[in-house]
């Protein structure tokens, strides 16, 4: 059974949540400061969750249910859709990372900033993985035994600002700035069971009511059974990390047609990048100064909700 955990700060100090029976709150009898604290005192979750809530969800100053710092792994083009408006074969993508700075994690209801230097803020909806055991460097990954290092699943946005990150080609600054990871509002805890639906997750992501993205895991080109031996080969990770898993189609940013893209080859990288962002001044899905932007991830049945975080973009001066 689903245990949905939140967490709050009073006075810097950590306070953790969970959903009862009755769609309410109870608070976790726990000393526990950070995630991986927190999921090693699963009695303590499961007692708080049998109990009574009593307060509204509504009345908590939400933050992230994943603590920094932490690993913040991410896939690239992991969603048939994404790659293939990214003008790229899903049959020859490979399974690649890059990492994120943890102090890029926000709150589900926190402001997202544009640094004044970067111009063309980009959004993705991910599923993001919350490890729950150790996972080292050598160890074998299954797609029956991956579960057993998985905790359960968050929302996350992986914001993105595709002039820093394309001229660049490199992804760590572009997607590491403070707020560039809403993440939450919940930590879903999840069963063996539960965690091998994750392709009937539908992914949605709507601008100002607009939607943007909506797809579900059944898109994704690599199963996170398949990210995590990978990974295992590789990079240690621990309870409390987080990976995030890909976006589907939707984002602002789209490749250019055929034609240009050609053209734009033979150009010299500087003309060929100003000539690039100078068409996608007119694009007019990129965020925007005071844009809402509400992300959300559940099954159809909705036995597996992991929430909506509802954010706004705010332009630094």
């Amino acid at each position: 059974m689903s245990l949905s955990v939140l967490r709050t700060l009073d006075d810097g100090r950590a306070s953790w949540w969970v959903l009862t029976a009755d769609g309410t709150a109870a608070r976790v009898a726990t000393d526990a400061s950070t995630t991986a604290e927190l999921l090693a005192d699963r009695a303590a979750v499961e007692a708080a969750a049998a109990g009574p809530g009593g307060t509204p969800v509504a009345d908590l100053a939400l933050v992230s249910p994943v603590s920094a710092p932490c690993r913040v792994v991410a896939q690239m083009t992991n969603y048939v859709s994404h790659v293939t408006e990214s003008g790229m074969d899903p049959d020859t993508i490979p399974l690649t990372f890059f990492r994120k700075a943890s102090g890029s994690i926000s709150g589900p209801a926190d402001d997202i900033v544009k640094p004044a230097h970067a111009r063309f803020l980009d959004y993705e909806v991910e599923l993001g993985l919350v490890i729950g055991s150790p996972l080292t460097v050598g160890d074998e990954v299954t797609e029956e035994s991956w579960t057993d290092h998985v905790a359960g699943f968050v929302v996350t946005n992986d914001v993105s600002a595709r002039d820093l990150q394309l001229p660049k080609t490199q992804f760590f600054e572009a997607k590491s700035y403070p707020t560039f990871t809403p993440t939450g509002p919940a930590l879903v805890l999840l069963d063996r069971e539960e965690l091998e639906r994750f392709r009937e997750l539908r992914l949605r992501l709507s601008v100002n009511g607009q939607p943007r993205q909506d797809s579900t895991g059944a898109d994704m080109i690599y199963a996170p059974w398949q990210a995590l031996a990978a990974l295992a080969g590789f990079q240690r990770l621990d309870p409390g990390d987080l990976v995030l898993t890909g976006t589907p189609g939707g984002t602002a940013l789209k490749a250019p047609p055929r034609p240009i893209e050609i053209i734009g080859a033979l150009l010299p990288p500087a003309v060929k990048w100003k000539a690039f962002f100078k068409s996608q001044a007119k694009n007019e899905k990129y965020l925007a100064d005071g844009d809402v932007v509400e992300v959300s991830i559940e099954t159809p049945d909705g036995k597996i909700d992991l929430g909506t975080q509802r954010t706004t973009v705010r332009y630094a001066r």
